[in-house]
């Protein structure tokens, strides 16, 4: 009997889902200043234009600012929007208001990288890069 259950128990624990903690882990800050591009997949229609994303993370949540630097051609995109998003390990995901841009970008320290939509339909690369590292709040400037 004791072994029958030894045996449920060894694989059961196989079957198990990912525990919560790790599903909530959060190994990057993507608090600051960022400055990339977005473009169209190849094959996709052709849209290119630069952007900055001033954002402030609490825990796993990540609010902030959108701002395209150049106009990009067939969105609508009129100076800054509200974006939010989260970070899980080391992935940040997003939604500019009304959808202008989404995605899922892989944080490597300053960098992050990933795939989006643009207008809910068109496939993007985005690129960025922090040029500022936020402040906490009350600490001196550095």
């Amino acid at each position: 009997m004791w072994a029958f259950v030894a045996t449920a128990l060894v694989f059961g624990s196989g079957c198990a889902k990912q525990d919560w903690i790790d599903r909530t882990l959060v190994t990057a800050d993507v608090s600051g200043v960022w400055t990339g591009s977005v473009a169209s997949h190849d094959g996709q229609t052709a849209i290119s234009f630069e952007l900055r994303l001033e954002l402030r993370q609490n825990a796993t949540k990540v609010t902030g600012s959108f701002e395209p630097t150049t106009v990009p051609l067939g969105l609508n995109t009129r100076g800054v929007s509200p974006i939010e998003g989260r970070v899980a390990n080391d992935v940040f995901t997003f939604e500019v208001q009304k959808a202008i841009l989404t995605g899922e970008l892989t944080i490597d320290g300053d960098e992050m990288r990933g795939n989006g939509l643009a207008g809910n339909s068109r496939q993007v690369t985005i690129t960025l890069r922090r040029v500022e590292v936020a402040t906490p709040a009350g600490s001196p400037p550095r």
